[in-house]
């Protein structure tokens, strides 16, 4: 796979599976790559887009039209890798002005093989997406760009959607690994990596957790083996539909009493697991910018969010658990269209969010609800030794 200079006219296309295409610049690695279609609304936080596993599968459109003026530097890696699909930008930056950067966006992306499309309409390609939905993509350049329309549009229908895609075994960790608290130590959470950022372990450790980061496959038997204090399950890409397996583990982790706090993905499997439905959204929230109203306080946090799938609930009015865990309301739901954005349970203590409170990149907004676990699980290891006693 050859690579592209910046600057450089080398032409790329982008083709949507309705038939759609958008002529530009190769940008990053130029060749093939095929994935659905998303727009982030961000203004900041490339880097940690980037970098963030729940965007696996996804070719990322930035609806910001300057990208790549800061650079890229290791701190600001949410993960190990670039996760993306592909990346579409409008104007790339022609200088990296930051006293951090380490590289230019441009070397990262072909460095890491990422292949992408510059200098098109991207407001254009945002506003088809918002109409029609999400959709199966390609970014075609180099050997690639040469290919026939129809050629170039069948290997975009050939390609995979989301829905029914369990991605989880892609982008979680393959050995479990633990980080140790910092400050007053309140005990051990076992966090399922869904697809989880640095910053979500790193927030866990600075509340006194013990953070036990385990693999996705994982039994419950395992799990409750370890003994914790409390379950995490993180953010993470694919279908919630297609997670049997997390679903049963969590039921069973509920069973036992183990507090939990589930964020993303992990919300979405919160749901499941009480017995409600998912849906898939059509285009899906992705950005910092997305406001999101608490209903106990009123209070609205401006949010970052990452997801196309979402709990099946009506927003107001307690509801019975279907398999047997109480009441539970809608906690939090989207200002933008009312869809859920957090549960909490009545009966359990258990809650989730749908959108990501490490907020990297984003608005501190919502990292308050890192205080909140951690209150959540004092209060239930108080209550056992009350019982005991």
């Amino acid at each position: 796979m050859s690579s592209s200079t910046f600057g450089d006219a080398t032409p790329a296309v982008l083709v949507l599976e309705d038939g759609s295409r958008y002529r530009g610049r190769a940008y990053g690695a130029a060749g093939r790559t095929l994935g659905e279609a998303v727009f982030s609304t961000g203004m900041t936080g490339y880097q940690e887009t980037l970098t963030d596993p729940s965007y696996a599968g996804q070719i990322v459109l930035m609806t910001a039209p300057h990208i790549g003026n800061t650079g890229v530097n290791a701190d600001d890696m949410e993960s190990k890798k670039i996760w993306v699909a592909g990346f579409v930008v409008r104007d790339p930056s022609r200088v990296v002005s930051n006293f951090r950067a380490e590289d230019s966006l441009d070397n990262d992306l072909t460095t890491n093989g990422i292949v992408g499309i510059s200098n098109i309409d991207t407001r254009a390609v945002t506003r088809h997406i918002r109409s029609k939905g999400a959709m199966r993509a390609g970014i075609f350049s180099g050997e690639y760009v040469d290919l026939s329309d129809g050629e170039q549009l069948d290997q975009v229908r050939q390609g995979q959607g989301m829905a029914g895609r369990n991605l989880s075994h892609d982008v979680s960790t393959i050995d479990p690994y633990e980080v140790p608290a910092q400050g007053e130590r309140i005990g051990r959470v076992a966090v399922l990596d869904l697809g989880i950022k640095t910053s979500t372990v790193k927030y866990l450790s600075e509340r006194g957790f013990d953070v036990l980061v385990l693999p996705q496959n994982v039994t419950a038997e395992h799990v409750l083996s370890l003994n914790p204090d409390a379950l995490f399950f993180s953010n993470g890409p694919g279908d919630p539909a297609a997670s049997d397996a997390h679903v049963t583990l969590l039921r069973e982790a509920l069973r036992a009493d183990l507090p939990y706090f589930g964020i993303c993905f992990g919300n979405q499997l919160l749901g499941r697991a009480l017995g409600f439905g998912t849906y898939k959204l059509p285009f899906g929230h992705r950005g910092i910018n997305q406001p999101v109203l608490e209903k106990a306080t009123g209070r609205v946090e401006i949010t970052s969010q990452n997801h196309g799938f979402a709990v099946d609930l009506p927003i107001e009015g307690e509801h019975d658990s279907p398999e047997g865990f109480g009441r539970v309301t809608v906690s939090h739901y989207s200002l933008n269209d009312q869809v859920v954005e957090g549960l909490a349970c009545l009966d359990i203590p258990a809650f989730s969010v749908q959108y990501h409170p490490e907020s990297a990149a984003g608005p501190n907004d919502a990292n308050h609800l890192f205080d909140r676990f951690r209150d959540l699980v004092i209060s239930n290891k108080a209550n056992r030794a009350g019982d005991n006693n």
